[in-house]
């Protein structure tokens, strides 16, 4: 059993971070913005930034570090993407290299020209639209209705998102066309663009704080929503095995960005604990801080193996359905705790308005607000259990 990351890889992690710590922490002032409302904080960055950062890393050779190489993309695997997240995910700056929901891989060409590249290149944002209000934990009993008609569909019902919003988008829409077949045969994934009629929004947070952003997701709402067939991606009544196949892997990927935020939390709790001063010495020798910066790192690096095996095993080719549920049940639950500890560091919430620190502890809140999405996972493992299988 060898522990011990690729040569590749462990290149490609040092190239990162140091990035990250070069050209994407030093901006993180702009980002969170100075005024006292945070009124000024931003939730992109400037278009000429981020075009100069993207070119930065195409000259890095690491553009699409997740994206198959016939896709235009470097495709370091699901261990290398995970490796180059984790590191992202320790800057409050958003940016990343290239990331595109697993799902637009199976774009036809034509289909690729107006949706994949254009999310590939940053000109639009993806609207994953999987989940709904209250159902989000019990996906056979999907609401959302897509009634053929000749030559379109007709969508009805509202969905949940947690993507990031952006002024240009599409929403990727799994919805029930045939609900006699069940939730295998009988469910269609459809490609809407955001001016359809009949498609409204709800909580995008374009016009918000970042934080009402990190707190609400965004709804979709389709009322009598007109869609041309050629908007199927992949088959119909097949969208179950298209989800099957890539949002385990998404889950994996979201998992080591939870390890990535508490590592920071933990690199800024301890900078804390060794800074500030009670009864003329610093906290980071009282026990109970200590016990919490060692639960902190004990948390982590169990987090950072459960999710390098899962990349592991996606990379080698193996099922991965039940280890990407544990990684995000496990991430999401270590992150937390990662959070609750920073806040015994802190003497209290550490949520000083404008600090690092609470953009990354209010990040914790937008990553497990979701309990029915954790329910999810739990349920995939439970099922896995009561077959007999070994965990």
């Amino acid at each position: 059993m060898d522990f011990e990351l690729p040569e590749e890889l462990k290149m490609a992690q040092a190239t990162v971070r140091r990035f990250v710590a070069e050209q994407l922490k030093p901006l993180e002032r702009e980002v969170l913005g100075r005024a006292f409302d945070l009124s000024d904080a931003q939730l992109f960055l400037p278009p000429g930034k981020e075009e100069e950062l993207i070119r930065m890393v195409k000259e890095m050779g690491l553009w699409g570090v997740g994206i198959p190489e016939e896709l235009g993309g470097v495709d370091l695997g699901t261990l290398g993407d995970c490796i180059v997240e984790e590191e992202l995910a320790q800057t409050a700056v958003p940016f990343n290299f290239g990331s595109v929901t697993p799902v637009l891989f199976e774009c036809n060409e034509e289909q690729r020209q107006k949706y994949f590249w254009p999310v590939f290149n940053r000109q639009k944002r993806a609207y994953l639209a999987l989940m709904e209000p209250e159902k989000e934990a019990d996906l056979a009993s999907m609401q959302v209705r897509a009634e053929k008609r000749e030559g379109h569909y007709l969508l009805n019902g509202r969905k949940v998102c947690l993507s990031e919003p952006g002024k240009d988008y599409f929403a990727v829409v799994f919805a029930v066309t045939e609900p006699e077949r069940g939730l295998r045969e009988g469910v269609t994934c459809f490609l809407v663009d955001k001016d359809t009629p009949g498609l409204s929004l709800i909580g995008d947070g374009e016009k918000a704080g970042w934080e009402a952003r990190l707190r609400r997701p965004i709804f979709l709402d389709f009322d009598n929503c007109r869609v041309p067939k050629e908007s199927i991606l992949g088959e119909e009544g097949k969208a179950f095995y298209l989800g099957k196949r890539w949002l385990p892997l998404k889950r994996i990927v979201r998992s080591a960005r939870c390890v990535g935020v508490a590592q920071r939390i933990l690199e800024e709790a301890t900078l804390q604990a060794q800074s500030w001063e009670s009864f003329g010495q610093t906290i980071s020798k009282w026990p109970s801080v200590q016990a919490a910066l060692a639960d902190m790192a004990v948390a982590i690096r169990a987090a950072r193996l459960v999710v390098y095996e899962a990349a592991w095993k996606a990379d080698r080719g193996n099922p991965i359905k039940t280890e990407a549920a544990m990684a995000k049940l496990f991430a999401t639950q270590m992150l937390n705790s990662v959070a609750d500890n920073a806040a015994h560091i802190w003497g209290g919430p550490p949520y000083v308005a404008g600090l690092p620190m609470e953009r990354f502890c209010r990040s914790c809140l937008a990553m497990s607000a979701a309990e029915a999405s954790l329910q999810l996972q739990r349920n995939i493992i439970a099922r896995d259990i009561l077959k007999g299988l070994r965990i």
